[in-house]
């Protein structure tokens, strides 16, 4: 197996980081959408992300990678009893923008069927990514009809495969990380919005940081293991904080107040939808736990709107992407620590007693249900 990166030695691109980190710690975020020129080593910085992710228990002899925990009762492999089972690294399964579609959702297994004349099915891409990262490079240049698969996939959280009359439904939950360069076109608004959240990336024009960027490529290209070994310490250290910030996101409280910003800056902006809302929520309750916090800030719903915004606001063809920095502050600052208010309690036709018959009694003159 070929040595990657470290991520620890990406150089820059605080905001790309930020966001794979992110999805490390809630894979519920969605996934990242990386927009950017070539040779900004978007695919480096995705590829170095799953050495950093914890193993992931599997049940022993699984295809579908089902929880021994909590295995899948409709698992093509199963059924499974609970129990305990085998660890195994999360997987990065590459999504190639040729690839055809049974290569991605599966086919049935010829070789089986004429040896043994039975019907039996061979998972895809989608069944390897659960539970892992499923990478597409180039994304904005993928058939139409495996980006139609994508979207059902990602929505429904499983695959469904009808192939020469077999029927087959697994599980299929998986982190999806995108890249692509705007120059060779846009991505389709359906799957585009299916990204929790975007990050727009760049070559720096600092000519100290564009110096340590060479010379940290040339070093790994000389000597991968020796390279890898030097930041070995900064990985494991990364490792142990994702899943401390893991095990911390339960505890997360997401205030009325801070829910009530999150809603502001969604309407504001006019995205469409309410999925918007939805990612910005759990966004800004993961920047809580990484950072150690068991309540969210003002702050932590400013960079979740900086990340997740941006692809998802009403924009001209020509307008420039990314957030009105200055409106979202204003947003903010004018929503800041109130909570909203309570939904009044329904009355009645009238605000009579419980003695005056009206039709808000529960008695025999009562046009409604016991108790009111």
């Amino acid at each position: 197996m070929s040595t990657r990166y470290p991520f620890t030695a990406v150089v820059g691109m605080d905001d790309l980081r930020l966001a794979l980190l992110l999805n490390a710690v809630s894979p519920a975020v969605g996934g990242v959408l990386v927009r950017g020129e070539k040779g900004t080593a978007k695919s480096t910085a995705v590829r170095a992300l799953a050495e950093l992710l914890p193993v992931v228990p599997v049940v022993a002899g699984c295809r579908f990678s089902c929880d021994p925990a909590s295995p899948d009762p409709g698992c093509p492999d199963g059924p499974h009893e609970a129990g305990p089972g085998a660890e195994r690294p999360a997987r990065m399964v590459e999504l190639p923008v040729g690839a055809s579609e049974d290569r991605l959702v599966g086919s049935l297994d010829i070789e089986k069927a004429l040896a043994e004349g039975v019907k039996a099915f061979e998972p895809g891409l989608l069944a390897d990514a659960h539970r892992g990262i499923l990478y597409v490079d180039e994304v904005n240049l993928l058939h139409d009809h495996l980006i139609d698969l994508l979207l059902d996939a990602a929505a429904m959280g499983f695959s469904h495969v009808e192939r020469e009359g077999v029927s087959v439904r697994h599980a299929a939950r998986f982190l999806l990380v995108g890249t692509m360069n705007p120059e060779e076109g846009e991505l389709r608004p359906q799957l585009l919005d299916r990204f929790g959240l975007t990050v727009e990336v760049a070559a720096s024009r600092d000519p100290e940081q564009r110096v340590e960027v060479v010379r940290r490529r040339l070093a790994f290209e000389d000597d991968p293991a020796s390279f890898a070994a030097r930041w070995a310490g900064e990985e494991a250290a990364l490792r142990g904080r994702i899943v401390a910030a893991r095990a911390l996101l339960p505890q997360v409280v997401l205030g009325d107040a801070e829910l009530l910003q999150i809603a502001a800056t969604c309407a504001a902006f006019e995205v469409d939808g309410m999925r918007a809302d939805i990612v910005m929520a759990r966004t800004a309750t993961a920047l809580a736990a990484w950072a150690g916090r068991t309540e969210v800030t003002s702050e932590d719903v400013r960079q979740a709107a900086l990340l997740a915004l941006p692809h998802r606001r009403r924009r001209s063809p020509f307008d420039a992407p990314g957030l009105d920095e200055d409106k979202l502050d204003e947003t903010l600052e004018q929503f800041k620590g109130e909570d909203p208010e309570p939904d009044p309690e329904p009355d009645g036709p009238d605000d009579g007693g419980p003695d005056d018959g009206g039709p808000g009694d529960g008695g025999p003159g009562g046009g409604g249900p016991d108790g009111g």
